[in-house]
């Protein structure tokens, strides 16, 4: 007896059949937004019209879940994510009829269905900033670096003067310690201070 392969939801979708229910009873909505990971790919894919790279998806929820920034990540971290995303959580919304996911070529598309979550993604990321801007995270990332910069170069500079290496009295000191506040309050302002736009 030989076994026939079944076509995925998005393959009968592709060729005109469907098997995809009208919509999705409670328990089946609950159930998909249970994981963190499959509510982060439905956000994201809330925020971008059309098909998306599943790459470009899986860093940006692995940003979110490691509380970071995309160009921040580690290897590992964007691979743990996209690993799950490619073998189990796509698949599960794609079989629900959520979202179509061609594997093969890594691409992810939202359905009609998935408008069925989007009250319910608003009311969990309504209150996350992080989730609701990503050049804000690219930005928050790059302002961190010049703080931590500036706060490292300060360490650095105070205990060479408290080693006594070079020869620079009190005063030198003290204006380097101003220096170097006035510079890390700068820098905070200017992250925080209101976008023109």
């Amino acid at each position: 007896m030989s076994a026939e392969a079944t076509p995925s939801p998005s393959e009968r979708r592709t060729n005109g059949e469907s098997d995809t229910p009208a919509d999705l009873s409670t328990d089946q909505t609950f159930h998909l937004l249970q994981t963190q990971r499959r509510r982060d790919a439905l956000w994201y894919l809330k925020q971008h019209d059309g098909p998306v790279e599943m790459s470009d998806m899986a860093e940006q929820v692995a940003a979110w879940e490691y509380d970071t920034t995309v160009p921040e990540l580690h290897s590992n971290q964007r691979q743990r994510v996209y690993i799950g995303l490619y073998q189990t959580h796509l698949p599960k919304l794609d079989q629900a009829g959520v979202i179509d996911y061609n594997q093969s070529r890594g691409i992810v598309e939202r359905t009609p269905l998935a408008e069925e979550f989007d009250a319910y993604l608003e009311e969990i990321y309504a209150d996350s900033d992080q989730r609701n801007d990503d050049d804000a995270d690219a930005s928050d990332g790059r302002w961190f670096n010049w703080r931590q910069g500036t706060t490292l170069f300060g360490a650095g500079a105070f205990t060479t003067f408290w080693l006594n290496l070079f020869q620079f009295g009190s005063v030198y000191s003290r204006a380097l310690g101003v220096v170097l506040s006035l510079a890390l309050v700068v820098l905070t302002v200017f992250q925080y201070a209101p976008k023109g736009g």
